[in-house]
């Protein structure tokens, strides 16, 4: 547990015991993961506890949310040192129409976008939908 305490406290959070079981979790996952999927998992936690738990790693960088257009906001650790509302750390995701599994592409990021002076971009998202590698082996 020392590895998620330190993991916590460098993005400036505070190791509880629901942070530490919660980021252990992410960790564990292959997957970017809803609020309710997390809540299955922690079938004694409060729902409150879990999504503030979410918001916080999200707000210190720990996280990023995913809107993968399914309607359900998705959440994925963040690569180390990333700051994912600045470039260069934009990346797109993959939406699979079969598991439904929704993942980061860290490796495939997001093309610059232009803007008009008086506006202000506030997010960027690129979601590629189809079917990923594990169903179209199946």
């Amino acid at each position: 547990m020392i590895l998620f305490e330190n993991i916590l406290l460098k993005n400036n959070i505070r190791p509880t015991a629901m942070r530490l079981l919660v980021l252990r979790f992410l960790m564990s996952e292959n997957k970017a993961i809803s609020l309710n999927y997390l809540e299955k998992h922690f079938e004694k936690s409060d729902r409150t506890t879990l999504f503030r738990t979410l918001k916080t790693f999200s707000k210190n960088g720990l996280v990023h949310k995913i809107d993968d257009g399914t309607g359900i906001a998705k959440y994925a650790l963040c690569e180390e040192n990333c700051t994912c509302e600045h470039e260069p750390y934009l990346h797109a995701h993959f939406h699979c129409k079969i598991c439904k599994k929704t993942e980061c592409l860290p490796n495939y990021k997001t093309p610059k976008v232009s803007i008009p002076k008086n506006y202000t971009a506030q997010q960027i998202s690129l979601v590629v939908k189809g079917i990923c590698g594990k169903c179209n082996s199946n």
